[in-house]
């Protein structure tokens, strides 16, 4: 696992728009130097997320990128990713079908829930009991068994900082670069260049001893680092809290990348891998 010599964390956002002060990426390279942040004029756009990664992952540096999204719906629960609907039960061509539904500008998905599949997704009290629409992954309960805490289901469609439109805008960006970028763990690990993985900021938060608060200041994120084995930032002003996460995320990936457990743990079928995927870092 030594052979990959970047490690990025993306902090998603499935809101509606062409630009979007929710992403932010950040960037460790291998060692013990602090991640960096990539900062732009002018927030970024999906569709430069998606360009990014093609160049990231196509280059000279192997790097593994992490986006916090979830990859795929929940099938093993209940049988389908949208129950009674005639659709893929992999993800792969599950991707592809939510891109080729999709109009939204800039890589968005938010008509696949509001309309194109509304009566799956939870809008407000209108749709009935919230409790019937809270469905999760084998991954999220697997780590709210280790006191993860509650985990957000894709389901929930209020707000555009909610998990569901994140995960729907982030699997067309998966599609358009399934085949060319190793998407783990649908796809092997492969011997060389770069590759995608599905994270959780939380886990890296818990994993640097603070039970997964959130982190909003420069005092806090060098304390998260160092939990992690990384060299303090060096920041000018207080950091949000997208910020800090993309950075103690990107130091978390790079501790554990080396751990064979983390590439393969113990709830990781190969019917899951396929399916529901998984979160890098639960174990």
């Amino acid at each position: 696992m030594t052979r990959f010599t970047r490690f990025a964390a993306v902090d998603w956002s499935g809101a509606k728009g062409a630009r979007h002060k929710g992403i932010a990426i950040a960037v460790a390279e291998a060692g013990q130097g602090a991640p960096r942040l990539l900062r732009r004029a002018k927030p970024w756009s999906r569709s430069e997320v998606l360009a990014w990664v093609e160049r990231s992952a196509g280059g000279t540096q192997p790097t593994l990128i992490g986006f916090d999204f979830s990859f795929a719906p929940p099938i093993h629960e209940r049988g389908a990713y949208l129950p009674g609907e005639a659709l893929a039960v992999e993800a792969k061509p599950f991707w592809a079908y939510v891109d080729r539904v999709c109009d939204d500008e800039d890589l968005g998905a938010a008509s696949f829930l509001e309309a194109t599949h509304r009566p799956h997704f939870y809008f407000g009290a209108a749709d009935g009991p919230k409790a019937a629409f809270l469905h999760h992954r084998r991954c999220e309960h697997a780590f709210n068994a280790t006191g993860g805490g509650k985990a957000s289901t894709l389901y929930d469609a209020i707000g555009a900082a909610q998990v569901a439109k994140a995960s729907f805008a982030g699997m067309r960006l998966l599609h358009r670069v399934e085949g060319r970028v190793a998407i783990w763990p649908f796809d092997p690990l492969p011997g060389s260049g770069g590759a995608i993985v599905e994270i959780y900021t939380r886990v890296f938060i818990r994993m640097a001893g603070l039970n997964g608060r959130k982190v909003r200041t420069r005092h806090g994120l060098n304390a998260a680092l160092a939990a992690l084995g990384s060299r303090p930032a060096r920041l000018r002003d207080e950091p949000s809290d997208h910020e800090t996460d993309v950075m103690i995320a990107a130091a978390g990936m790079r501790a554990i990348a080396d751990d064979a457990r983390t590439w393969h743990p113990a709830g990781l079928t190969p019917a899951l891998a396929v399916t529901e995927g998984w979160t890098f870092g639960v174990r």
